[in-house]
């Protein structure tokens, strides 16, 4: 098989990560978008879930992750990368997105994001 890829998009979390005191005590509201590649061959030809890396447990770490406080989203992304490579070692790479709604950065913005990849 090819270069295999399983993601998960757009999940949506409230959390008190930023570099403010306010941001660590009002929070706000953040989107998580994971992507990882494995070799899914034995998952595909099996059809077990003991052969695949389970998207129920890496929404499980990257939860736990996003509720532990930071200051920069960089620690955020990277706690996250690492955590769920750590839980499942046969992910060969893997990328992250998180996005912060409305930042409080003076003007205007949607979000702020930090992509990361590991």
């Amino acid at each position: 098989m090819g270069r295999d890829k399983i993601e998960l998009l757009n999940m949506e979390f409230y959390s008190y990560h930023g570099c403010f005191e306010e941001e660590q005590i009002i929070g706000n509201k953040f989107i998580v978008s994971y992507s990882a590649e494995y070799n899914m061959f034995d998952a595909a030809v099996t059809d077990s879930l003991e052969s695949a890396v389970n998207y129920q447990e890496i929404y499980g770490v990257i939860s736990e992750e996003m509720a532990k406080k930071s200051k920069l989203l960089e620690n955020v992304a990277y706690r996250i990368l690492t955590a769920v490579k750590e839980k499942f070692p046969q992910i060969e790479s893997s990328e992250i997105s998180v996005s912060k709604l409305n930042p409080p950065i003076g003007g205007k913005v949607e979000a702020s994001k930090v992509i990361m990849s590991l």
